[in-house]
């Protein structure tokens, strides 16, 4: 695996202004991609891992969607993707740079037919005739695993089951070749089965092409079957970050520990399944402290008064955790 990364994010903070105030969604956010890596961002919902990936993608505050970027670096090989013009971040996006969304029954114009919309991004970035697309588009349907290809890309998307729909995202999501991939909680709503088939998908692409994948999930199972580094978020924060043997082994944020905690393990019988105590904080209530400190049961007085740093833990993870500062030790 090469060193470089391919995508760099710096305190990347996103912003929404609301009549209440101001909702920091993503909050200094920092995180790395490698060629051929996978990297999970896990967290609860709400925690800012969409709108991470929204931002990547330039979907923020464009075309009268709410939100700003207020800050940070968005690095991608040697552009900053904040600094590009549309036209630049269009030749980029959906070719280099590709997103699987969350709904895709949403997200697929329900009056255009599957076929044409496949088609789409191959004329636009690969320059393809009509001809060459359709017949690309219908390689590709065979190529997620839908049986009748050509009857398919003639269907729209109300005629397709909701598995069949997610692999028609991931067809059109690698139709172009990306570098990387960015999968927004792919297997939600879908039975075990599927998601089993859809990650193994995913998996394949990966090696056959190199491309690395950027995947936003809850799901731990998930977790440990597809990463080789994660990302844990809270309250749009970083909180621990480390390689997925090490972070499942030795979880350090107390978070990471409630939420290995919270899945059920196989052979072992619960009376009752564990849940982090509390809620998620108010976004709009946020005070500089650290955010987990209502629900954790080892908050110390100084987690209260001020915000933990990231800062590295062992050979290659960081955690943003007061348990670990020497100032916590003297002054908590």
């Amino acid at each position: 695996m090469a060193t470089a990364d391919l995508l760099e994010i710096e305190g990347l903070s996103t912003y929404f202004d609301t009549e209440e105030g101001t909702v920091r969604a993503v909050d200094g956010v920092s995180l790395r991609v490698r060629p051929g890596e996978t990297v999970c961002i896990v967290g609860e919902s709400g925690c800012g891992k969409s709108i991470t990936a929204m931002s990547i993608m330039g979907l923020v505050g464009t075309n009268g969607t709410a939100g700003r970027i207020a800050g940070g670096r968005i690095r991608y090989e040697d552009r900053d993707l904040l600094r590009l013009n549309k036209h630049e971040l269009r030749t980029i996006r959906g070719h280099e740079i590709a997103m699987i969304f969350q709904e895709p029954m949403s997200s697929l114009n329900p009056v255009l037919p599957i076929g044409e919309q496949i088609m789409e991004p191959l004329i636009e970035h690969l320059k393809l005739s009509k001809k060459a697309a359709r017949a690309r588009a219908i390689e590709l349907i065979a190529q997620v695993g839908i049986a009748r290809p050509e009857q398919i890309a003639k269907a729209y998307p109300h005629e397709l089951s909701g598995g069949m729909l997610q692999r028609i995202m991931i067809a059109i999501a690698i139709s172009c070749g990306p570098k990387l991939l960015i999968a927004d909680e792919p297997t939600t709503a879908l039975d075990v089965t599927i998601q089993a088939q859809i990650l193994d998908m995913l998996r394949q692409f990966k090696a056959e092409s190199d491309m690395s994948i950027l995947l936003i999930t809850h799901d731990l199972g998930v977790v440990a079957e597809m990463a080789d580094y994660v990302v844990v978020m809270y309250a749009g924060k970083v909180v621990e970050e480390g390689e997925v043997v090490e972070l499942f082994e030795r979880p350090k944020h107390p978070y990471t520990q409630g939420l290995l905690k919270s899945k059920p393990i196989m052979g072992q019988r619960q009376d009752e399944l564990y849940s982090i105590p509390g809620q998620v904080p108010n976004p709009l209530e946020l005070k500089p402290s650290c955010y987990f400190y209502e629900r954790c049961e080892h908050a110390m007085d100084v987690c209260r008064r001020a915000e933990p740093t990231l800062k590295g833990v062992g050979e290659q993870g960081s955690v943003a955790c007061w348990l670990y500062e020497e100032e916590a030790i003297v002054h908590g």
